[in-house]
């Protein structure tokens, strides 16, 4: 990298920072930090939610999952199926109750619908996953970056996430959601202009090169099943699977779904859900593409073939960008890389906070509620630097550890994603389940996605969200017949009838979002019939 391109990297550091300073001089409590006083626009959250998807992993593992990795290609669109389809679930169920009850953090329902004691439960899960998880991936987008930049990795880790918690903790969550549309316009860009000079490169020799790699270019997996068979990525547990992980990924995890509460009201937060619908496979196409040209290039250049032997897969794009991107380009291809390592914590920070603050603290100590505002904003952005501190720490500790305890993390992290779901619809769809009953199903879920983790290593990790999520609701089914809710919880229960006559409100939104769904499956299917032949 040369000055120019350092210099692109500073420019952009300091915008962030300039961003953060500007919008803490609007925070007059902690609503405005938290949720930005809900005052954002649907296409603004849209964009943020689609950009915390582009993580520095993503937009080099990707392409290098592709051209690159075994038993890759393109069978990775499998994982967007079901993008829509959550799209649509969540917008007439979640979303309408989460707004109606005008809270911070989503946890708050759990309140008013079992009790504290699961609110508080879930949320403590919910503080020590998303920390720890913070800290992962710190470290693991931390590896990258350094190896880019050429930085010690202990001193790339500390310089990240200084300037996240900065921007972070002045700024709250606007912060988060502007830097994140920053982020998603740099990467997009900047991938845009690497197809464009592939393709440059290589003109039409490109479809020569990738008729020698037809089961790369292959998506649906239909002949395996991902049941003891070590298919991951095949076509149903990607699907379904798929589905409920996305449901409780955007749907009951603090750090996605702060982003829907920082909507006016459940109508702006569902446009928001049928933006992200919409645009997030345009840019899985977009950095696919980059792969799939990449795959290409390394047919037509057998010099940079050789220049990869023996290196990380995941090191394909980055090298491709330093060798032929011009001066600037790739300051501007690394400050995208930066920003998607800082995005990838950023919202983790600030949701942790509110976490803290709401579910907890304001829990035990109720004389939180009489300081005054301005106090109350210190305390949270207090908070917010304690859990960037933490996380840091964590990461740093990472350096010197097994590649396992990495894995425990991320494992352990998505065993409780489908039995947490189960949780929150549960107590959406049926009255007589109770706070205890929950819990015991929150935990048989568990239980049984830690047992199919250590025993039963040929299932695909992606079953564990409807297989935990499953087990977790028919204990929670059973226990609340011999243990039921005796409270009135009226006012937390959605009945179906509810539900069908929101989709008849949004019958366009799903229309449009049954609509992406159909073109997912047909440029796959054009995909796989046009470059896949032998």
């Amino acid at each position: 990298m040369g000055p120019l391109d350092w210099a692109v990297v500073a420019g952009y550091i300091l915008l962030v920072l300039g961003i953060g300073f500007l919008l803490s001089r609007r925070q007059r409590d902690r609503r405005d930090y938290y949720v930005a006083g809900r005052r954002m626009e649907p296409w603004k959250v849209a964009l943020s939610l689609v950009a915390t998807q582009v993580s520095a992993i993503s937009i080099v593992g990707a392409p290098a999952f592709i051209a690159l990795k075994e038993g890759g290609g393109l069978r990775w669109w499998q994982y967007e199926l079901a993008v829509p389809l959550a799209m649509i679930f969540l917008m007439l169920t979640l979303v309408p109750l989460y707004h109606r009850m005008k809270a911070i953090t989503i946890y708050h329902y759990l309140e008013g619908r079992y009790g504290g004691g699961v609110r508080a439960t879930i949320s403590a899960i919910f503080l020590i996953s998303r920390g720890l998880g913070a800290g992962v991936i710190l470290f693991a987008t931390g590896v990258v970056l350094a190896t880019l930049i050429g930085w010690p990795l202990a001193e790339t880790l500390v310089v990240v996430a200084l300037i996240t918690v900065a921007y972070t903790t002045l700024g709250g969550i606007a912060a988060d959601i502007y830097s994140d549309i920053l982020q998603l316009g740099i990467l997009w860009f900047s991938a845009l202009f690497m197809v464009l000079l592939l393709l440059g490169m290589m003109g039409w020799d490109v479809a020569d090169y990738l008729a020698q790699a037809p089961e790369r270019m292959r998506v649906f997996i239909i002949n395996a099943s991902g049941l003891g068979d070590g298919q991951t990525f095949a076509l149903w547990p990607m699907l379904l699977g798929g589905f409920f992980l996305y449901l409780s990924y955007y749907g009951t995890d603090q750090s996605e779904a702060q982003r829907l509460l920082t909507t006016k009201d459940a109508a702006d937060a569902q446009k928001a859900l049928l933006l992200n619908g919409l645009l997030r496979f345009p840019l899985v196409l977009t950095y696919s593409a980059v792969g799939i040209l990449l795959l290409a290039y390394l047919m037509h250049d057998p010099d940079f073939l050789k220049v990869m032997a023996g290196k990380r897969a995941d090191f394909l794009v980055p090298e491709f960008v330093l060798r032929h991107f011009p001066p600037g380009m790739v300051g501007l291809f690394m400050a995208g890389i930066f920003a998607a390592t800082m995005s990838s914590i950023d919202s983790a920070m600030n949701a942790l906070s509110a976490a803290t603050y709401e579910d907890l603290l304001a829990r035990l100590f109720p004389r939180l509620n009489d300081l005054s505002p301005s106090r109350q904003l210190l305390l949270s952005k207090v908070l917010t630097v304690l859990w960037g501190l933490l996380s840091t720490l964590f990461a740093l500790s990472l350096i010197s550890s097994s590649e396992t305890v990495i894995e425990l993390v991320n494992r352990i992290g998505s065993a409780f994603y489908g039995p947490i779901l189960s949780v929150f619809l549960m107590g959406m769809f049926w009255r007589r389940v109770s706070g205890v009953a929950s819990i015991l199903g929150l935990l048989a879920g568990v239980l049984f996605n830690l047992y199919l983790w250590r025993f039963q290593p040929g299932v695909s990790w992606m079953w564990w969200n409807l297989f935990g999520f499953l087990m977790a609701s028919a204990v929670a089914f059973i226990a609340s017949l011999l243990l039921p809710e005796r409270r009135d919880v009226s006012a937390y229960v959605v009945s179906m009838s509810e539900v069908l006559n929101e989709a008849k409100r949004r019958r366009g939104y799903v229309i449009l979002l049954l609509g992406a769904f159909t073109f997912i499956v047909a440029v796959s299917l054009v995909a796989e019939i046009t470059l896949g032949r032998t």
